[in-house]
């Protein structure tokens, strides 16, 4: 029999309510800070260091960086404004019960099962990130092949994946507290690292310190982005890069995955809070990447394609860098494992959402002692984007133009259907048709989204009208959308809000005041040891580098401390 502390525990993680089931209720809305964090620290993670290095090694040039990631990522922000966040808060419902409304539960079943095990693959690719800088200290070795070569790092893993479920299970507010904190200071170290190295990449290039922009762009194609390839494999173009950016995601926005995170959106407008995570992560934080990761390969002379992130991060950062590594791969972990979570949960209703979290943890840690996806991580991401994304164009067709070609929403279940072979048919076919498009070479995996979305909505439509969407179900309760209106909205969120720092709280607290000026100054320092780095270059360049990774790590845990003590106390005197 349980213990009276084992059963307390076990309701106190049952109070942990997500409204898995069910519309996210007004009183529990959260303000635009809070996605704010969420998708900075999601976007700002281990993998950049992966991603922005695999970029150079793939043979990508400057413009195409610097322009197609622009380009790219602002499609991906655009899809989240205008795809997913305005089905997400009209209906307050995740994905995953939303989709049983409109497909059924055989198919939602089927649906749901692979969105969690693609996302346990996921997040366990940043557990495998995070576990790559924690294993410097301990002399492992780095682990470049899909299987363990170290006993070692499976005890790491299972370390950092027990801190990552954990995270999860306390659910979306803890997440966006933990990323409000990290994701500042996770920023600035791929700036700081980025600045700190570039006078060894100027040196290379041109036997001295940058002087103009027309320098940087000389070094940023000579030494970094130089449109080389390796041997036997073809250059990542323009579009390439631009595609990849927008379907990076792809799950997500078109895939309608974050409607887990923006049901609890007070406006659909909040949508564009993903540009933080798009352009500090998806952007710079690729650029600063990808500086880092010629600069280390030069530095070791090793092919960066051999480099891991905590390789990448400690060469630039120290011992700093291994902790941004770490935090990096936690904050975006986090919010996946939460998804699969939720994911396997409206599979399993009988279970809370912990429960069934810990379990997806527990298969997610196993698979980050195996790195396989790390080693093919920008393959990975649009397979598993182009795999889910379907799904959020037959749920889009349903949601928006049912309503204007006459055709009933909900009629699957107002039918009492237990499988919708229209959506699965659909499915299915735009599944076989992406597989031989991108077997055949005819159209390559990064570009197959738009075609394939296209191809599944239509024929969703055309399927739905032949199996009973057209009959009238007048006598049916409508369905009542919880969209507020333009007026309500402005009432509740007149504007983006002002930064936590820089509101006035409700009573005097001379500590938060502290820690809040404590942890702006440790972050200003954060940003003037790169700068000095850069400035004084030339001959003493290796000792100041040398040093500046040395003194890096007193403003960052400065940072943790005060900025933690900061967060917890703000959110005890609002």
């Amino acid at each position: 029999m349980a213990s009276n502390s084992e059963s307390g525990a076990i309701k106190g993680m049952d109070r942990l309510y997500e409204f898995e089931r069910e519309p996210v209720s007004e009183d529990k809305l959260h303000s635009g800070k809070h996605f704010a964090g969420v998708y900075a620290g999601e976007h700002v993670a281990g993998t950049e260091f992966v991603i922005g290095a695999l970029f150079v090694a793939w043979g990508a040039t400057a413009f195409d960086i610097f322009v197609g990631l622009l380009l790219g990522n602002l499609m991906a922000v655009l899809t989240w404004v205008f795809v997913c966040a305005p089905i997400a808060v009209r209906t307050r419902l995740t994905l995953y019960w939303y989709l049983r409304k409109i497909a059924g539960p055989v198919t939602t079943t089927i649906y749901n099962v692979l969105n969690a095990v693609l996302f346990c693959i996921l997040a366990g690719c940043m557990i495998t990130v995070s576990a790559s800088a924690v294993r410097i200290p301990f002399g492992i070795p780095a682990q470049t092949r899909w299987y363990p070569q170290d006993v070692r790092f499976v005890l790491v893993v299972v370390g950092v994946g027990a801190v990552v479920v954990t995270l999860a299970i306390l659910g979306f507010k803890k997440l966006a507290q933990f990323a409000e904190v990290c994701s500042p200071w996770m920023f600035l170290m791929f700036i700081a690292g980025a600045v700190a190295m570039f006078p060894y990449l100027a040196n290379k290039a041109l036997g001295g310190q940058m002087g103009s922009l027309d320098d940087f762009w000389k070094i940023a194609n000579q030494a970094i982005w130089t449109g080389k390839a390796p041997e036997g494999q073809e250059a990542m173009s323009f579009w390439h890069i631009a595609a990849f950016a927008w379907i990076c995601n792809l799950a997500m926005h078109g895939g309608l995955s974050d409607m887990a995170l923006l049901r609890y959106a007070k406006r659909a407008s909040y949508g564009l809070y993903s540009a933080f995570g798009m352009f500090l992560g998806h952007y710079l934080a690729w650029i600063c990447a990808g500086i880092m990761g010629a600069t280390t390969a030069l530095i070791l002379q090793e092919k960066i394609g051999d480099l891991d992130a905590g390789g990448v991060a400690r060469q630039a950062l120290g011992v700093t860098g291994i902790i941004a590594v770490v935090i990096a791969g936690w904050t975006t972990s986090n919010p996946t494992l939460y998804r699969a979570g939720l994911a396997f949960q409206a599979v399993t209703p009988g279970w809370p959402r912990w429960l069934v979290t810990l379990v997806a943890g527990a298969v997610t840690t196993a698979i980050a002692c195996f790195p396989f996806v790390f080693t093919k991580l920008l393959g990975f991401v649009g397979l598993y984007g182009l795999l889910l994304m379907p799904v959020g164009a037959i749920v889009f067709a349903e949601h928006w133009i049912f309503p204007k070609i006459g055709l009933t929403q909900f009629w699957v279940s107002k039918k009492k259907l237990l499988v919708s072979w229209p959506a699965l048919l659909s499915w299915g076919i735009a599944m076989a048709a992406a597989l031989v498009l991108e077997r055949t070479g005819t159209v390559h995996l990064f570009f197959l989204f738009v075609p394939v979305w296209v191809l599944t909505a239509v024929l969703y439509i055309i399927f739905a009208s032949l199996a009973g969407a057209r009959e009238d179900f007048a006598d049916e309760a409508a369905e009542k959308p919880t969209e507020q209106t333009e007026a309500e909205a402005a009432q509740s969120d007149n504007s983006i809000e002002t930064p936590r720092w820089a509101q006035a709280p409700k009573k005097t607290d001379i500590v938060l005041w502290i820690c809040a000026i404590v942890a702006l100054a440790s972050l200003a320092v954060c940003v003037v040891l790169p700068l000095w780095v850069y400035m004084t270059g030339g001959e003493d360049y290796e000792d100041n580098f040398a040093t500046f990774k040395t003194i890096l790590i007193w403003p960052t845990l400065i940072y943790f401390v005060t900025g933690t003590i900061w967060a917890v106390k703000r959110d005890k005197v609002k």
